[in-house]
């Protein structure tokens, strides 16, 4: 398996909280969930604090025991991570730092894959599958309308007083049943997550693999720059930097959100594409 990743802030932002590793066997992109300076969470750590704990627990987990099923992973690094904060933040808070999570591990004959929230898992297999975690977007696709009507600028006083209690609601649907599951101080979500398997031979093995959070899936998503198929060409052909890159010229030209409404001007964006052998002929 050879692999390419690449994970950018959102420009004019200083704190990446994105994260992506890459290590014998096993590749990860997180994405931690902002949490803006007046929202309470409960919690001392930020975001960029929390993806980049989860991230060094799971490759500290996966060198013990790199056989491990992926669920059993994350349940044991997020509790790790629970530790970390010292006893000294309200783990019981719902706006508590969270991570999304997508997981693909090298088991030889095949890959195993976790997703836990809105970062999917693209994989070539002859057609492209897109894996996905869902249940974020149903949960709140009501409140989002709400929160995304009546325009008005990323920097206007009326976009912030709209966003803020969007941010709320969506707390209360987090880690519970009829709401979403994400990465954060329970380790019972990893459980939760969306998981499966796809072989590395035969007629429909997987070719390439994308993984990628929704700053970089956003060429597709979000801006419909391209599809699934292409994305995968331009991962493969010119890396994830251009990507992101592509990404963001349309943030930029889209300055107000006025064409694709969205919950802020730029997003972090992190992509990793693997590329696997041929099959011997």
């Amino acid at each position: 398996m050879h692999i390419r990743l690449s994970s950018e802030p959102a420009p004019g932002r200083p704190v990446n909280e994105d994260t992506a590793f890459a290590v014998s066997g096993l590749v990860g992109v997180l994405d931690g969930v902002t949490a803006p300076e007046d929202v309470d969470s409960g919690c001392s750590h930020g975001p960029a604090w929390y993806v980049r704990q989860l991230a060094a627990h799971l490759v500290r987990g996966h060198d013990r025991s790199p056989d491990a099923p992926l669920a059993h992973l994350l349940a044991d690094a997020i509790r790790t991570v629970a530790a970390d904060h010292g006893g000294t933040c309200d783990l019981a808070h719902p706006g508590t730092p969270a991570s999304t999570v997508c997981l693909l591990a090298d088991r030889g004959n095949h890959v195993e894959y976790l997703l836990l929230c809105d970062s999917p898992l693209v994989l070539d297999r002859g057609d492209v599958q897109v894996l996905t975690d869902d249940r974020l977007d149903r949960a709140v696709a009501t409140l989002r309308a709400e929160a995304l009507a009546g325009g008005g600028s990323f920097d206007s006083a009326g976009y912030s007083a709209r966003l803020r209690p969007f941010i709320t609601k969506r707390q209360q649907l987090t880690n519970r049943p009829g709401g979403y599951w994400i990465a954060a101080a329970d380790p019972a979500a990893a459980h939760h997550a969306v998981t499966g398997t796809a072989p590395l031979h035969g007629p429909d093995r997987v070719r390439r693999a994308a993984l990628l959070t929704d700053g970089a899936s956003a060429a597709v998503e979000q801006f419909a720059l391209m599809d699934w198929a292409a994305l995968l060409d331009v991962l493969t052909d010119q890396g994830p930097h251009e990507l992101i890159r592509r990404v963001r010229e349309a943030e930029a030209a889209d300055h107000d959100g006025r064409v694709r409404p969205r919950y802020k001007r730029h997003d972090d964006a992190t992509a990793a594409v693997c590329l696997f052998e041929e099959e011997p002929g």
